[in-house]
């Protein structure tokens, strides 16, 4: 049974259906994942951190011990109550994805014991996932896909999270905070965290209050990492990246970051050849003035022909990046590494 739709998603979560025996919760979101196995895990047991009657298993421990995961699923309760095993797979493994895939199938046909409940919470499963191929076909099982949330999914996750302080924003409060969050849910729970930490208990905040909190765009973050890959300083350039990364920003938008920087070189670049001042040029072209020294300083050093050189790298870290499964934010890193190479032997 596959729950793809939020109405059904949210029944099951908090009634879950007794003829099922198990879940699949997967996708690229972990936060998301993880609350929503908390949320069956409170529904299905008293105490989900109860040791007697919760086993929590990884792919590490399968790898360990390949009969342990069925050995939980057919143990009883100690305690008399109803047993819950949850096993978090971190990454898509085949040899633990095969293990998982052959102990559901036995569960949901009732060869372990019929009374336990096997909760599944797992990455971004691809469609030839044995795991996921069998969550989809045995009717003993639900399968919940989890996909990044959406901007009114993560207003109802600050305001429910905030009320829990007796913390409130104004609809305009509210919408530009909704649009400065990071896109990985448990990034945004704990930024969320720390505003109600900010604010304080019992505090209503308009978007003024805001202001010194949020800072600057979390895009910031991937243009200072663009100048800093094409002023040759590489550690800073990384260390932005990251930033991004936890900010919530992508591998893609980290690559159209530096093909932006580098769009924005060009065109200073052509309107100098064409006889403008570098300086002129840059105002031209849209360059901030804090940002204006260190942006003269590269095109100083970069030519037209230089840039028409590492373009073909950044078409191609783009594609890459677009491609199912791709480590977008390696990509996106090595092509930080080849631009603040080229710019380091320039002699920035």
């Amino acid at each position: 049974m596959i729950l793809g739709k939020r109405p059904d998603i949210e029944r099951f979560l908090s009634r879950p259906d007794a003829g099922i025996r198990a879940a699949l919760i997967y996708g690229r979101d972990v936060g998301v994942v993880r609350d929503r196995g908390h949320q069956l895990a409170a529904k299905l047991v008293a105490n989900p951190d109860d040791p007697f009657d919760v086993a929590i298993l990884t792919e590490v421990d399968l790898a360990d011990d390949g009969g342990r995961l069925e050995g939980e699923l057919a143990a009883q309760s100690l305690m008399g109550g109803r047993r819950l095993v949850r096993l978090r797979l971190t990454a898509e493994k085949p040899a633990a994805d095969k293990l998982a895939a052959e102990a559901l199938t036995r569960h949901a046909a009732g060869e372990l014991n019929p009374d336990a409940f096997f909760l599944i919470e797992a990455g971004n499963l691809g469609r030839d996932s044995a795991l996921r191929k069998v969550a989809e076909k045995v009717p003993a099982a639900a399968t919940i896909p989890c996909y990044e949330d959406e901007p009114g999914d993560v207003a109802r996750l600050v305001r429910e999270t905030l009320a829990k302080d007796n913390v409130s924003l104004s609809q305009e409060a509210l919408s530009l905070f909704v649009a400065r969050m990071p896109k990985e849910r448990g990034v945004a729970r704990q930024e969320i965290e720390r505003l109600a930490l900010y604010l304080g208990q019992g505090a209503t905040a308009g978007p003024a209050d805001l202001e010194p909190f949020l800072g600057v765009e979390p895009e910031a973050s991937l243009f200072d990492a663009a100048s800093d890959a094409f002023g040759g300083r590489l550690g800073e350039a990384q260390a932005g990246l990251r930033r991004a990364a936890q900010e919530g920003e992508s591998g893609p938008a980290a690559v159209r970051a530096v093909g932006m920087h580098l769009a924005k070189l060009r065109r200073v670049l052509t309107l100098a050849k064409a006889g403008a001042g570098l300086q002129e040029a840059a105002k031209a072209s849209g360059v901030f003035w804090k940002q204006e020294r260190e942006f003269l300083r590269q095109a100083r050093s970069w030519t037209l022909a230089e840039l028409d050189r590492i373009q073909p790298e950044v078409l191609a870290a783009d594609r890459a990046c677009k491609t199912a499964g791709s480590p977008d934010r390696l990509i996106a890193e090595r092509l930080a590494l080849t631009v603040a190479g080229r710019a380091r032997r320039l002699g920035l």
